[in-house]
């Protein structure tokens, strides 16, 4: 399965200015928030965690200057659960994709607050990895190409309905995790 960020995103995130970075970057992560945000709501005290999760993706819209408090956000982050090491490692359906959700916050925080293009990339290829493991494990499932569509529209310059686009896109994601959970 090829995951990686397409060379045409990257080319043009590379070329960019940091303003399309965090605009990508935005975009990306909303779409990946429900899968925090869904899967940890009412997990005995993350009620902050979840805050300060919900207010970074709201924060990161705000395209047109940097973050100033972006290492401090990025400190904050790196001390969830999620990024801490698992002697076992992450097996189950909830843990899996609340990680691939904050790791790409992480990123995403660190490409708003530096306009780094690798960090861009690499919250768009946390993404795609995320969408990629779905549509494995979903039969008939489009969320990757989903995915790379919409990473795509982040590139181009027009962010009209991106936000929308990308709020739908991440609620079907949750729905489709959530199926996941039904199962026997």
């Amino acid at each position: 399965m090829e995951s990686s960020v397409e060379r045409v995103v990257a080319e043009e995130l590379h070329d960019a200015g940091a303003e399309v970075i965090r605009l990508y970057v935005a975009a990306c992560v909303e779409r990946m928030a429900p899968l925090f945000v869904g899967l940890r709501a009412g997990v005995h005290e993350r009620e902050a965690d979840l805050d300060f999760y919900v207010a970074s993706v709201r924060d990161l819209w705000y395209a047109d200057r940097p973050l100033v408090d972006v290492v401090e956000r990025v400190g904050l982050l790196e001390r969830f659960p999620e990024l801490q090491p698992h002697e076992d490692g992450i097996t189950g359906v909830v843990d899996t994709y609340a990680f691939f959700a904050v790791l790409c916050l992480r990123y995403a925080l660190s490409a708003h607050g530096s306009g780094s293009a690798a960090d861009a990339v690499s919250c768009g290829h946390v993404a795609l990895t995320a969408m990629g493991m779905l549509d494995q494990n979903i039969a008939g499932a489009g969320f990757l190409a989903g995915e790379r569509r919409l990473q795509s529209a982040s590139v181009n310059g027009d962010a009209s309905g991106l936000w929308d686009a990308s709020v739908a896109s991440g609620r079907e994601r949750f729905r489709a995790v959530l199926g996941r959970l039904s199962r026997p």
